[in-house]
C-alpha cells in the first residue's frame, strides 16, 4: 500500500494545494502541537514556500495516496548525517500517521541515505509519541519549549 504513496514538493504545488496545506497547517488539531501555534497568513505561506526553492536543508512535501491528498511530510535541517522530521494528516482522514511516517523514514534513508532522524514531540501528545515509538524511535532527551515538556526521539538507520 505505501508504494503508491506519491510525494509532492511544495515547490510544486499549485495555488490551489498550497491553499489547501495552508487549511490543514492553521486547524485546531494540527496547529495545537506546532511549536508557532498561531494561525499563519496566506502571505506568509507563499513566502515560506518561495524561500524553500533555495534551501538544501528544508524539504517539505504533499503525501498522496490513491489520488488523495493524505498529509505532509517535512524534513529540515538536513545534513548528510541527520535530519529532524515532521508530519501531520490532512484533518479529514484517519489512519494515515503509519503511511506518512514510513515515507518518512524511506525517504530519509532510502533516498538521502542520512544515518539518523531526530523528531520532537510534546509529550502529551501521546498518538504521536505512540506512532514514532512503533515505527522504531527511541527517546534521546527532554526539552521545555513554551511552556510545554517536549520529547527528543531518534532513529539510526542501523536500529530500524
Amino acid at each position: 500500500m505505501r508504494d503508491s504513496a506519491v510525494l509532492i514538493d511544495f515547490i510544486d504545488l499549485t495555488l490551489k494545494e498550497k491553499e489547501k496545506v495552508l487549511s490543514w497547517r492553521n486547524h485546531p488539531d494540527i496547529k495545537k502541537w506546532m511549536y508557532n501555534d498561531k494561525d499563519i497568513t496566506l502571505k506568509e505561506h507563499l513566502e515560506f514556500i518561495e524561500s524553500l526553492k533555495s534551501r538544501v536543508d528544508k524539504r517539505y512535501f504533499l503525501v498522496q495516496q490513491n489520488d488523495e491528498d493524505i498529509g505532509v511530510i517535512d524534513l529540515t535541517n538536513i545534513t548528510s548525517d541527520d535530519l529532524e522530521i515532521g508530519l501531520y494528516a490532512n484533518p479529514s482522514q484517519r489512519g494515515v500517521g503509519n503511511i506518512l511516517m514510513r515515507v518518512i523514514i524511506d525517504y530519509s534513508f532510502g533516498k538521502l541515505h542520512v544515518k539518523k532522524i531526530f523528531a520532537e514531540v510534546f509529550s502529551e501528545n501521546s498518538k504521536a509519541s505512540h506512532l514514532y515509538q512503533k515505527h522504531g524511535f527511541s527517546q534521546v532527551n527532554k526539552k521545555n519549549m513554551n511552556g510545554k515538556e517536549v520529547l527528543c526521539m531518534e532513529l539510526k538507520n542501523e536500529n530500524r
